[in-house]
């Protein structure tokens, strides 16, 4: 997201993932490899004060070498593209640099180039367990329409244009907006569904299809300022749903069998989020703006503490699929954050638009490892 007022990322919808799934699936396979050919020291030009890091051997990344890294490439390009600006302690120009000079087709002279240029650490978090939790976001895609319509008549609201000189300390929760009349006006899209509004606003950002075939895309644009509180938790106090129902699909279809009580649910928290439209020079196809102000890539982007990892950074991660044992070992890219991720070894895995990426976001709670790379 590219908002002035961001405050957090898309990755907020962990806050609702963590209180959804009960049980994590087991720890990934480690490595039997050995750090015999790394010193186990840790960086020179790096640290945290939650995480902690040792140098190991690149055959200590359990799937290093199955990856195709072909795919990483373009988001770690569009992270160099971003870090070439920044001061920071970490150099990543010359490495920056280094990669113009390799094939985006070549995954054996990106796996060289990676291993030739970086060292791998093994992150650990405070509590020296190198064993954390991997939770998954993703960016909404409805249908909808610039103008109310009988199909079209769930609201999606811009910043109020009376907050923007004097924004009310405290701000109104959900329900005393709805009924406040001061939103009245600010509407920027109208979609059918409003449990897909209300995940929309936990994601930060979505695109709309609208009738003529043109995608608006929506980005956050700031909140109410009220605390999240998860309509899952609301849900499963009162024994509505089960735990195993306590996904983006068991309350879509929760609702759909309760629509009376569909408004008392999404006002048990009171959080609001506002958008606004994004250019129309934004591709279609390219994910949002993460917090390294570049777009998200599917599968590839991640979002992460940034007490404990350097935005841009490449990351290998090694977890499984949602509520699976199938393993799930790539190199990814640290360029969102978000309230939610808290600690070294954690992160939130961009799966990417649309339904199906929200059907994998919506289940994901799994254990995993990680490994940063810096420039040697």
């Amino acid at each position: 997201m590219i908002s002035k007022f961001k405050l957090v990322s898309l990755s907020v919808f962990a806050i609702l993932i963590a209180s959804l799934i009960a049980g994590c699936s087991a720890p990934p396979t480690r490595s039997t490899a050995s750090r015999s050919s790394a010193s186990g020291a840790s960086p020179t030009n790096y640290n945290s004060s939650i995480a902690s890091f040792s140098a190991v051997s690149w055959q200590a990344l359990p799937g290093w070498q199955e990856d195709d890294l072909s795919q990483a490439w373009p988001a770690w390009l569009k992270s160099c593209d971003a870090l070439r600006k920044k001061n920071s302690e970490v150099n990543w120009r010359q490495v920056c640099a280094q990669a113009n000079n390799v094939s985006s087709r070549d995954t054996q002279a990106i796996r060289k180039y990676f291993e030739s240029n970086f060292q791998a650490y093994e992150i650990r978090n405070s509590a020296a367990s190198d064993i954390g939790l991997i939770t998954g976001y993703y960016e909404p895609v409805m249908n909808g329409s610039q103008t109310r319509t009988s199909t079209y008549n769930v609201p999606l609201y811009g910043y109020p244009n009376a907050w923007r000189k004097s924004k009310p300390n405290p701000a109104p929760s959900r329900a005393e907006l709805m009924s406040s009349g001061i939103l009245q006006g600010s509407e920027i899209a109208w979609v059918q569904d409003p449990v897909a509004a209300a995940f929309m606003q936990i994601q930060g950002s979505g695109k709309i299809r609208l009738e003529d075939g043109r995608i608006l895309r929506l980005g956050y644009a700031g909140t109410n300022d009220q605390p999240f509180k998860s309509f899952a938790q609301w849900l499963l106090d009162r024994k509505e749903i089960t735990r195993s129902e306590a996904t983006m699909q068991g309350i879509s279809q929760w609702a759909k069998r309760n629509p009376g009580q569909v408004n008392e649910m999404l006002n048990a928290n009171p959080r609001f989020v506002f958008f606004k439209e994004l250019p129309g020079n934004v591709a279609a196809d390219l994910g949002p703006n993460g917090a390294l102000g570049v777009p998200l890539t599917s599968e590839r982007s991640i979002a992460v503490d940034l007490q404990a990892l350097p935005l841009g950074a490449p990351v290998f991660l090694a977890t499984t699929k949602p509520l699976s044992s199938q393993p799930l070992q790539k190199l990814v890219m640290a360029q969102d954050t978000g309230k939610a991720i808290v600690g070294g070894v954690r992160a939130d895995y961009y799966w990417g638009s649309g339904d199906s990426a929200g059907e994998m976001a919506g289940r994901m709670k799994q254990n995993g490892r990680m490994w940063l790379l810096l420039p040697r």
